[in-house]
């Protein structure tokens, strides 16, 4: 409630200004806002369910209620990492691993949702350049590797991440509410990585980006989950070895009880 006090505020204060200089005269204004800007993940931790809203006015500085004459396009983005891919054959009745690839910033999470389908919104490189839809995710290949194989290791990935839950498209999703507030529900999944996510809206019209604006989302563990997380990055093999340990007593135990029953 008091976030969606703060942004009918901000709608009526900027009601009051002029636009922004770096906008055209034409470009509507993106007022954003999210439900939750920190998530934290804790023990049994089985995701979040984000809702990503807003106000859009119009160039003069106001809001117009009636049809909008803009898309929505709400994409969230979580930390970008670097990759390796390898792909298995079946040679010889075995599986084992064949080509591979390398990719050097693809994104942890991805998901967009869209007021309508995104090919009714945007052409192909207007998708590209701003990375709208999954299909257009710009993943930085390392190394000397054909088109095509780059294309079939890239839909591979975002075959996989979207069957977890980690990358997601969503059209017709965006609602806009008397041409003037939209919102979107977007879901985190529990398999998320910590760190800072990304959350961009754009305002479109016959295919051109009008504006644009950003906010962000913090995804941290506290408590016994994060000293956990810090102890195997600080001190991986320490980590490492007592993990091992750790599965080496837990079993040598179970068999203790079963031989004991």
């Amino acid at each position: 409630m008091m976030r969606l006090v703060r942004l009918l505020m901000a709608c009526a204060l900027m009601a009051g200004l002029a636009p922004a200089a770096h906008a055209q005269p034409r470009d509507p204004i993106l007022v954003p806002e999210i439900s939750q800007h920190e998530v934290i993940v804790r023990q049994g931790f089985t995701g979040a369910d984000l809702l990503l809203y807003g106000a859009i006015l119009q160039p003069d500085g106001r809001a117009r209620p009636g049809t909008s004459p803009y898309d929505i396009v709400v994409v969230l983005k979580g930390p970008s990492e670097a990759i390796n891919l390898r792909e298995k054959r079946r040679i010889w009745g075995m599986w084992i691993n064949a080509d591979s690839a390398q990719f050097r910033s693809a994104p942890s999470y991805y998901a967009v949702a869209s007021s309508r389908p995104l090919s009714d919104i945007v052409d192909p490189r207007t998708a590209a350049i701003y990375e709208l839809g999954v299909n257009y995710l710009q993943l930085s290949p390392i190394g000397a590797i054909r088109p095509e194989e780059v294309s079939r290791f890239a839909e591979g990935l975002v075959a996989k991440r979207e069957a977890s839950g980690l990358y997601s498209q969503q059209e017709d999703a965006v609602s806009i509410s008397e041409g003037v507030l939209y919102q979107a529900r977007i879901a985190l999944p529990s398999s998320v990585l910590t760190g800072t996510y990304t959350a961009e809206t754009f305002a479109i019209a016959n295919g051109r980006v009008l504006a644009s604006a950003t906010s962000e989302v913090t995804v941290s563990k506290k408590g016994f989950e994060r000293a956990v997380e810090v102890a195997s990055r600080q001190w991986s093999l320490a980590y490492g070895l007592m993990a091992v340990a750790l599965s080496v007593f837990m079993g040598w135990a179970a068999g203790r009880l079963f031989a004991l029953g």
